[in-house]
């Protein structure tokens, strides 16, 4: 998995990784005995210099990786190498600065062509592990715009207003049109079906734009498809 990781850009102050899926992005009492992302962020910051012995505790206990995705989704994450750099885009993501696209397959025929979700999102109390749309949960937006309909599938392009944890997949499975292969929200014997086509949840991280923390320039990068999508949209 150590060698799947991607570096998409790298300066003295920002490092952009293309994440492959089934890895997960930060350390935790749960993931020790598998290898993170932050390991492999660790150890390039070991081996370009990079200490983590600073006052701030956020960006020492996550390496300096200012936002996460699912350990099933993959595609891009920014990284600061240094304090204010962690602090300046954490701020961006906080004004709705960043700007993120995902690409995701989601079953049946979504229409509009272009629309907006709009509903709060929260863990749900029966089940820890999952959210949903629940009355007391964060407010959660996500627009999307239909790439291609295809033999009962939509391709869709989505835009989070919001970062809410599962947003995307909760929004998807709201308005009936769950993500393909998505284990917790497609529904036990659909999710089993897709899993004989596909082992991981159709949802990549595609776009990103930011302004640089140093410069202020404005940063627009993307990550491919992985094969493994791509052969699946390719099969249908």
């Amino acid at each position: 998995m150590k060698d799947k990781i991607g570096i998409i850009f790298e300066d003295k102050d920002i490092l952009v990784l293309d994440k492959p899926a089934g890895i997960t992005v930060n350390k935790s009492d749960t993931t020790k005995d598998e290898y993170t992302l932050q390991d492999f962020v660790e150890e390039k910051f070991n081996k370009d210099g990079i200490k983590l012995n600073t006052e701030n505790i956020d960006f020492n206990q996550r390496a300096g990786i200012v936002h996460r995705i699912d350990k099933e989704t993959s595609g891009i994450l920014i990284v600061a190498k240094n304090v204010e750099s962690f602090e300046n885009l954490q701020a961006q993501f906080k004004e709705r600065k960043v700007k993120k696209t995902y690409i995701a397959l989601a079953h049946g025929l979504v229409a509009p062509d272009d629309g907006e979700i709009r509903v709060p999102v929260g863990r749900l109390p029966w089940n820890r592990k999952r959210f949903g749309v629940l009355a007391g949960g964060k407010d959660a937006i996500t627009k999307y715009r239909v790439i291609e309909k295809k033999k009962g599938f939509t391709l869709l392009e989505l835009s989070p207003e919001t970062g809410r944890t599962h947003q995307i997949r909760v929004h998807l499975k709201y308005i009936n049109h769950p993500i393909f292969a998505d284990y917790l929200y497609a529904g036990r014997k659909t999710s089993r079906d897709d899993r004989k086509v596909l082992e991981r949840v159709f949802l990549h991280a595609h776009k990103i734009s930011f302004y640089h923390p140093k410069t202020n320039e404005l940063i627009s990068l993307e990550s491919p498809l992985p094969l493994e999508l791509t052969n699946v949209l390719n099969s249908i």
